[in-house]
């Protein structure tokens, strides 16, 4: 198998000729002089989803299936940069949606599916978040937080939980698949492209930004027996193995490979992974940033997982599937706030 970082210089390389072949977005001088341009972009580890009040709020209009919340970390890190430096506004515009992929950041139109008061005959498609956040030449930061769902992780998380109920591997399932199913080497290896159009794609709209991406916290324990496998409200029936397995094998290669990608465009890369270790899904209430694959989540979050057997109501809670709760928000909202400060500090 060739070196990442081989096949890395390869893809990048291929994919810059593509784009210098495609008019490039002029360079300008960033930045409106009252204030900067912050976009943040990513999927639900970054939009939310069940952690503070809907944005929008639910009812309104330009509701769009995404699922932002107001306590998700763009939230809370733009109530922190009021002012920076003072007299000069930080202006979000948040794009983020749950269930995005690599692709909806900057190439593909995203179909969403939230569960939340969705309209008869489901959410329409949504363009390109680089499209949406209208990214130019005027974008002083951009974060991005995606690559779970190219994976996918959830899917696989499910996978895992179906396995671990009959006693199957999940990491055999994965390591040696059935016809039609990648195997985890070739998920990352796929992502790992991905993420190189992506950022690519990034600079060519924002040209003048500062791009900074933002990795996925510690979900899994750093032991796989320190989860109950009797308790939904942790990691459920996924086996101790696979939970190290995922662990290791998945969620740390994934986050390698994104900050690989990140270095190799001269970009910062948030790690937010060291600083949430002990405070994973199998953590008790308190203690965890993140929940279960059922958990606590405001009465408008959804009690059943459409489509399966799942229901958290039943030991009343809510659908959460192992994602960041406000505490969990709030540790990578410190990070970022910092990387951002230090973008801007270098502007």
């Amino acid at each position: 198998m060739r070196h990442p970082v081989s096949r890395l210089r390869m893809r990048a390389l291929a994919v810059g000729l593509a784009l210098a072949a495609s008019a490039l977005v002029p360079a300008g001088s960033a930045g409106a002089a009252d204030q900067y341009e912050w976009a943040a972009l990513g999927d639900s580890y970054t939009a939310g989803g069940f952690v503070g009040d809907p944005l929008p709020a639910l009812g309104d209009a330009s509701r769009d299936g995404c699922d932002r919340t107001t306590d998700a970390y763009p939230g809370v890190v733009e109530r922190e940069l009021a002012e920076f430096p003072p007299g000069k506004l930080v202006h979000l515009t948040n794009v983020s949606c749950g269930n995005a992929t690599i692709a909806d950041i900057a190439t593909a139109k995203q179909k969403p599916i939230s569960p939340v008061q969705p309209p008869e005959g489901g959410w329409p498609a949504v363009d390109p978040q680089t499209q949406r956040a209208g990214l130019g030449d005027q974008t002083d930061i951009v974060t991005v937080g995606v690559g779970g769902n190219s994976l996918p992780f959830g899917g696989m998380l499910l996978k895992c939980l179906e396995r671990g109920a009959t006693g199957k591997s999940c990491r055999e399932y994965y390591t040696n698949p059935p016809e039609g199913e990648e195997s985890i080497q070739d998920k990352l290896a796929r992502v790992q492209d991905e993420y190189i159009e992506m950022l690519a794609r990034v600079h060519q709209a924002a040209p003048n930004a500062k791009v900074i991406t933002v990795g996925y916290p510690a979900v899994l324990p750093e032991t796989g027996s320190s989860c109950n496998r009797l308790s939904l409200t942790e990691l459920g029936s996924i086996t101790h193995a696979d939970v190290n397995w995922l662990r290791d094998d998945v969620l740390k290669q994934l986050n390698s490979t994104i900050k690989r990608v990140t270095d190799f465009f001269g970009d910062r890369y948030v790690d937010v992974y060291s600083s949430s270790v002990g405070h994973d899904a199998c953590q008790p209430a308190g203690t965890k940033w993140v929940e279960g694959i059922c958990g606590d989540a405001a009465d408008y979050w959804p009690a059943k997982l459409p489509g399966t057997l799942l229901n958290c109501g039943l030991i009343h809670k809510r659908v959460t599937l192992v994602h960041p709760n406000a505490e969990g928000h709030a540790n990578t909202a410190a990070h970022v706030e910092r990387a951002i400060r230090i973008a801007l500090l270098e502007r």
